[in-house]
């Protein structure tokens, strides 16, 4: 429900929050539960997850009794040092468990603290399109404003889009919703860039390990003391654990320190039981989702042709588990299309208008969610809608009219 600028018993809200919309992949996911619970079978292509089949651990095997209890607001030194050795192994990245890493509630918080850290009012956050839907809008957040470079532009051309009130270039990488990965020399580009202007590189690498041909660079592995440079993870993706909310950011130390101090007044802590349990299974748990990761890629190849097969085309990319799939000849916007999707044939998809304005002639299909049947089914209710909208012109448009459509099967 959009909240409108009105008194509630005398009071404004925060415009900074009122004039933000709601997450768009959010939104249709909680339309998917809303179907779910009217008992309609909803194909599920717009979860920002892979589902692995990961076995429980014995939690007896675990203090308990600490779990109950707060621990370290910079989270679990053990934890912390299994993410520096597996850094280290995995990207060539030196990380010292004790000074330049910090574990909180999720990556996503992390984000935001991190712009706060670093940010003043009125100073801008430069976003590539297309991004990551809540960058620009934790920006707002922060008192920063959101400065965008359109999708097309080259990287060489990025210097351009910078000003003297630019304080952070952020970057998704491996890219979430295309699939696309930035290439050693263009991460070396542009993090030169950024240090010859003093301008903070945050690169969000949540999707990192889905890059089978060892193409992927951790930008980490740039600067042994991480000037300038803001790294951000999660377990959410390689391990297959979103629901857990255990994220971390890797920085210099001083920059580490002032994410601190907003993690204690905000988050405290990550839940100190999950943090333990990560600690003692880490490498049990990445023994069993590292290969389903490789699946996930394999099977985004075979996707790929299914696509192709029925003339559905998407942006060039091999990593994450998404495509961004053209709307073509469409006569409404994205977020026409994915809600008339739902609503009448009950496949969910993301609104490309969600990842920035250059972006609306888009769709997020990501299929880490659901068998590839039902991908392929997915696709082909996508597919038969784009011809069927050709050929009417016909297209929901409103709010209003979208209400009319039926939650549940006639």
């Amino acid at each position: 429900m959009k909240i409108t600028n009105k008194k509630l018993i005398g009071h404004i809200f925060n415009p900074a929050v009122e004039e933000i919309p709601e997450a768009m992949s959010i939104r249709f996911n909680q339309m998917v539960n809303e179907l779910n619970r009217a008992g309609r079978d909803v194909i599920v292509l717009s979860l920002g997850e892979a589902f692995f089949d990961i076995p429980l651990f014995d939690f007896k095997a675990l203090d308990y009794v600490k779990g109950y209890h707060y621990s370290e607001s910079q989270g679990l030194p053990e934890l912390r040092e299994k993410i520096a050795e597996y850094y280290k192994r995995q990207f060539g990245v030196e990380v010292h468990p004790d000074s330049e890493i910090l574990i909180s509630a999720g990556s996503k918080p992390l984000i935001f603290m991190s712009m706060l850290a670093v940010l003043q009012p009125g100073e801008e956050v430069v976003l590539h399109e297309h991004c990551w839907l809540s960058y620009p809008h934790q920006a707002r957040l922060c008192g920063a404003r959101a400065r965008f470079i359109s999708s097309g532009v080259s990287v060489s051309d990025f210097c351009n889009y910078l000003t003297p009130r630019t304080r952070m270039l952020v970057l998704n990488n491996p890219n979430n919703p295309a699939g696309f990965l930035y290439s050693g020399k263009e991460l070396r580009s542009i993090y030169k860039m950024c240090l010859e202007r003093g301008i903070y590189l945050l690169v969000d690498e949540a999707y990192s390990d889905f890059v089978l041909d060892g193409s992927f660079l951790s930008v980490g592995s740039l600067s042994r003391t991480k000037e300038y440079m803001i790294v951000i993870n999660s377990i959410s993706k390689n391990m297959g654990m979103s629901g857990w909310r255990i994220g971390y950011v890797i920085a210099h130390p001083e920059v580490i320190q002032v994410i601190l101090k907003i993690n204690q007044h905000v988050i405290t802590c990550a839940p100190t039981i999950l943090l333990h349990y990560c600690a003692k299974y880490f490498d049990d748990i990445l023994h069993h989702t590292l290969p389903q990761v490789r699946a996930v890629v394999e099977k985004r190849e075979r996707v790929a042709k299914m696509l192709e097969s029925l003339d559905l085309q998407a942006l060039p990319g091999g990593a994450t588990f998404y495509f961004f799939v053209s709307l073509g000849d469409y006569p409404g916007t994205s977020l026409d299309f994915a809600t008339e999707l739902l609503r009448q044939h009950a496949v969910s998809v993301v609104p490309g208008s969600a990842y920035g304005n250059s972006t609306d002639r888009f769709i997020r299909v990501s299929i880490g969610a659901e068998p590839e049947d039902r991908v392929l089914t997915g696709l082909q209710c996508i597919a038969d809608l784009m011809m069927r909208t050709k050929a009417t012109g016909a297209v929901f448009t409103t709010e209003q009219e979208l209400e009319k459509v039926p939650l549940t099967e006639p």
